[in-house]
């Protein structure tokens, strides 16, 4: 016969639900204390360098163009038309080259203006000279007339005393005081005439000279607008090329007004625009590169601008006299200015990111090569194409310089290929 069983405990039922419970609650409690998987990273797509020791230059570079050393600037001295045009932009020129023919009629009226002053002048000066000679000559006649009476009162004089001392009455003291008066008179007018001579001769002089002053300054007047007029002939002033004359026949131009640019293509100079951030150590004297893309030129800086502008410093680079055939006013060129040279320090290529005399976190290749980890490396002073490494790396470690902002979560990556 059947014998009955009794059913199981509950509990036993769910003992097993209860284990794979547990065990799910384990598993995704180890796996929240696990690290993150490193990321992979193609090789190929990142920029390394290799930490290096010796020597450092440090450098500043900036964009550029090459300029001419001597540039003139020729601008119009009187206002006129442009009646023809002679050379046109790029020619070769003299100093003697005429470069553009102006004309104004007022110019002409005013160089005759000033010529027929100077001629009515040059007339008074005649007429003075003459007038100041006639006046001295009548003065001399007047005193030679005057000291003839004076003789002759003067013998007259002594006649009457000699009669008055006969005692026979003939002469009275009267007619004897009044001939003494008389030639006591003439005697004093002669003087004076004689001083008025004198003042007639000292003042000739300096009337011709005041007038002689007045011609002087007529005639450098008339030569002045003779220079006007030639002026409006416009010359190069310089041998050289003629670099720019945008003007038109019939256009009026004013005084002062630019009209050309000539330029001397043989001696250049570079004129570099260097961040002002970089432009602080800059110095005269210190060596340059400029790279006009096909050469490179060694130069030297002989100018800095005393202000920015613009966010940018100017610096004047001198080149040598001899120059490549690729080297022409006008080119783009780059530039590359030698601060400092550091002996014996630890550097690497520049890393797209981090600032000199600044701590970052730099990606160090580990494990030959197929992982890399984040370090700490204090950074020193930097140059255009290297920066000094201070502390956090040694000579050997190979870096990644590209920008590894979007690993910033992670210390370990993985690199592929």
């Amino acid at each position: 016969m059947d014998i009955a069983r009794e059913p199981p405990p509950k509990r036993k039922k769910y003992l097993p639900a209860g284990i794979a419970l547990a065990a799910i609650v384990l598993t995704t409690f180890g796996l929240s204390r696990l690290k993150p998987a490193a990321p992979s990273v193609d090789g190929a797509t990142i920029w390394m360098d290799t930490v290096e020791q010796g020597l450092m230059l440090i450098r500043v570079s900036g964009p550029g163009n090459l300029v001419p050393e001597q540039i003139r600037w020729i601008p119009a001295e009187v206002q006129g038309r442009v009646e023809r045009k002679l050379v046109q932009p790029g020619t070769e020129v003299t100093a003697n080259t005429i470069l553009v023919e102006l004309s104004n009629p007022d110019v002409q009226l005013q160089l005759l203006e000033s010529e027929r002053q100077l001629s009515a002048a040059q007339q008074e000066l005649v007429m003075l000279r003459s007038n100041l000679q006639t006046q001295r000559l009548n003065q001399e006649s007047l005193i030679a007339q005057l000291h003839s009476q004076y003789l002759e009162a003067k013998r007259n004089v002594e006649d009457l005393e000699e009669l008055a001392r006969k005692g026979e009455g003939y002469v009275s003291d009267s007619e004897l005081q009044t001939a003494r008066e008389r030639a006591h008179e003439l005697e004093v007018r002669t003087g004076i005439e004689a001083r008025r001579l004198e003042i007639l001769q000292d003042s000739e002089e300096p009337q011709l000279r005041v007038q002689q002053d007045q011609i002087e300054r007529l005639t450098g007047i008339v030569e002045f607008q003779k220079q006007r007029i030639a002026s409006m002939q416009v010359r190069a002033g310089i041998n050289g090329v003629l670099q720019e004359m945008d003007l038109e026949e019939g256009q009026w131009v004013m005084n002062g007004q630019t009209l050309a640019r000539v330029v001397v293509p043989e001696r250049l100079k570079a004129e570099l625009r260097i961040p002002q951030t970089q432009a602080t150590n800059v110095a005269l004297g210190q060596a340059a590169l400029v790279d006009t893309r096909t050469d490179t030129i060694q130069g030297q800086v002989v100018r800095i601008d005393p202000a920015a502008q613009g966010g940018v410093v100017v610096v004047d680079v001198a080149l040598p006299a001899e120059l490549p055939r690729s080297a022409r006013p006008g080119l783009a060129v780059e530039g590359i200015i030698e601060i400092e040279r550091l002996e014996d320090v630890l550097f690497v290529g520049r890393p797209a990111y981090g600032q000199a005399h600044n701590t970052v976190g730099l990606f160090k290749l580990v494990d030959g090569g197929s992982h890399a980890e984040r370090v700490n490396v204090r950074l020193g002073r930097s140059s255009v194409n290297y920066i000094e490494i201070v502390e956090g790396l040694h000579v050997g470690d190979v870096v990644v310089l590209t920008d590894m902002s979007q690993w910033d979560a992670y210390d370990r990556v993985r690199i592929r290929g």
